[in-house]
């Protein structure tokens, strides 16, 4: 048996990048999993034909949507085990730049989606009796770099995670949030248009290399796992020692 059998996971980015990954990963583990995206042309040309994948269009800035999908998926699976909240957008636009518009953007996808993810999720979660969501921070929450509405955006996601914690233990619902680094997915390919900015991050970074989507995505299977029953509120960073500098 897998590490994820009889589980029901719901991941969003489920498209692309590590949210494509964290699907593969899921299902090669044993789990049914629903893959969540706003991008319904990418959703269905990567998991039509997966076994164990169902695939669905969600806007997470959308409160409404996120209750419908959580009922959805209640309704034909008859629970909910897992919420991995990967779904983000970044910005490389200079501070002087960015308008009040493009913060409240990344703030909604960001930040108020991973919240809304989380309130909708909670009740299914506790008619279960238990539940695991592992939220997708990043690294720019936790050392002063990104003068942008992404870094402000993913320590909303880092504090918000940690009330969540808290306030869910009783219902024996784990939030956990890990803090990427530079991945290499299509969200970093922006980043490799400016080498030298690329390169100089590398080379800051003790491991000398940039992190791969695996590595993001094994570490969300242990969090999301009952291998990790009793670990709640933790904060994992993958970014391949850069944060320790």
């Amino acid at each position: 048996m897998g590490r994820m059998q009889d589980k029901v996971a719901f991941i969003t980015g489920g498209a692309s990048g590590m949210g494509e990954m964290m699907v593969n990963l899921f299902t090669a583990e044993g789990a049914k999993v629903i893959a969540a995206d706003i991008n319904t042309d990418a959703l269905k040309a990567k998991w039509e034909a997966k076994e164990n994948v169902e695939y669905l269009k969600l806007n997470v800035t959308d409160a409404d949507n996120w209750e419908e999908a959580m009922k959805t998926t209640a309704d034909k699976f008859g629970q909910i085990d897992i919420l991995i909240n990967c779904a983000g957008i970044s910005t490389e636009k200079a501070p002087a730049d960015i308008t009040l518009a493009d913060w409240q953007r990344l703030h909604d996808i960001n930040s108020f989606g991973t919240f809304a993810g989380m309130r909708a999720v909670v009740p299914y979660m506790k008619k279960v009796g238990k539940g695991s969501i592992v939220n997708i921070s990043s690294y720019t929450a936790l050392v002063g770099m990104g003068f942008n509405p992404y870094s402000a955006s993913k320590g909303s996601v880092r504090a918000i995670s940690r009330a969540a914690a808290a306030e869910f233990g009783k219902d024996q619902v784990r939030v956990n949030t890990v803090f990427p680094g530079v991945i290499q997915t299509p969200m970093v390919a922006n980043l490799e248009s400016s080498k030298a900015a690329l390169e100089g991050l590398i080379k800051m970074t003790p491991l000398a290399r940039l992190g791969q989507p695996e590595d993001v995505g094994n570490a969300v299977m242990f969090l999301a796992s009952d291998e990790a029953s009793y670990i709640t509120g933790a904060e994992l960073v993958i970014d391949g020692g850069f944060s320790a500098r």
